[in-house]
């Protein structure tokens, strides 16, 4: 059975006025805080270590900035140290701040989360530790509806399968990779572009004709190239249907990420902490079993174009989730034998103890 599901999800659910429209991307993030903030308060209130619902509230808004924050200077920083250096005249004036340039990295938000954390403890009273144990909670959760933006956006696609791999998809933003990559094959879109209006299939082959040259050519081409997806996202289904067989099928790899980072990782953990536990040991646990699952997750999903793969074929976020992996034992093993109360599980019949440092 040849695969030939084509992504055609587009990753604007509605326009309001012109570019303005809101995102899926953007739900995302929201309904990641939504969701983090009930299952927290329902803790805090269980629990009773010093987090009062009350300050579930600013708690949120502090994980909110750490993760925007330390997920896009995680991205400058781990992926592309080069837009520190960038700027230009226009809005946002700073590479840094051009998130439609390489987005968010997941181990950069985390990072900010710590930061977070610490200062809202520092604030407020309570141990760092427990906010740590709490967010790693609630953090795959965000990943989970993370994960399935990435998936409707057609972005972090996945390596190449099979072509009778029940799971395959085809992604036609594989094309914005043609000119750099694959000139050679700009040609073959000429029976996609004679599906869309506004298209000519002749002024096609001659910008491609004239691409290595003519700068006016390339930027007819990559015009072109936003057309044909925008037009495959907006329901044509005859350029969908032409587009077909120029595309490889590949692993839904976001899927993957989705399920592994993200609703298992949240099942297992939650669990765990049904019964006490010293403070930080769920944080260690996060930490372990989403490096596992990353680095898992990995073996399925394209390195970034710039970078490619590195030591031993492993991806840059397949060598981060090997350091997690590091450090998320040795905390486990140092802060699992401390002295110290524990914090109680939020199963029946558990002794609620306020723990603070």
């Amino acid at each position: 059975m040849i695969c030939d599901m084509v992504h055609d999800l587009s990753p604007i659910i509605f326009t309001i006025y012109g570019d303005l429209a809101v995102r899926w991307y953007g739900l995302s993030y929201i309904l990641g805080f939504i969701c983090a903030y009930f299952i927290i308060r329902w803790l805090a209130v269980r629990q009773k270590q010093g987090l009062t619902p009350v300050m579930v509230g600013d708690f949120i808004t502090y994980g909110a900035m750490g993760v925007l924050i330390g997920g896009r200077l995680g991205y400058c920083l781990f992926y592309s140290p080069d837009l520190f250096l960038k700027f230009k005249p226009d809005f946002p004036f700073w590479g840094v701040l051009a998130v439609n340039e390489g987005g968010m990295a997941s181990h950069g938000g985390m990072l900010g989360l710590v930061v977070a954390c610490t200062l809202f403890a520092m604030k407020h009273g309570v141990s760092r530790l427990y906010l740590y144990d709490l967010v790693s909670l609630v953090g795959p959760v965000g990943i989970f509806f993370g994960r399935i933006a990435n998936f409707i956006n057609g972005e972090l696609v996945g390596r190449p399968a099979p072509a009778d791999y029940p799971l395959a998809v085809k992604f036609p933003s594989d094309i914005t990779l043609w000119p750099a990559k694959e000139p050679e094959k700009l040609g073959d879109l000429a029976g996609v572009v004679e599906k869309i209006p506004g298209l000519s299939r002749e002024m096609w082959l001659e910008a491609v004709d004239k691409f290595r040259i003519d700068p006016a050519a390339r930027d007819n081409i990559h015009a072109g190239i936003n057309e044909i997806i925008h037009a495959i996202q907006n329901g044509n289904t005859a350029a969908k249907e032409a587009i077909a067989p120029l595309l490889e099928p590949r692993y839904p790899s976001q899927l993957f990420g989705a399920l592994g980072e993200g609703l298992i990782l949240f099942i297992i953990l939650f669990f765990m902490w049904r019964k006490p536990r010293k403070p930080g040991v769920i944080g260690c646990w996060f930490v372990i079993l989403y490096a596992i699952a990353r680095i898992w997750d990995e073996q399925y999903r394209m390195p970034d174009a710039h970078i490619g793969y590195q030591w031993l074929h492993l991806t840059r976020g397949q060598w981060l989730s090997v350091g997690m992996l590091v450090i998320g034992l040795v905390f486990l093993f140092l802060w699992g034998r401390r002295e110290t109360l524990p914090i109680p599980g939020w199963g029946r019949g558990q002794n609620v103890k306020i723990h603070r440092r």
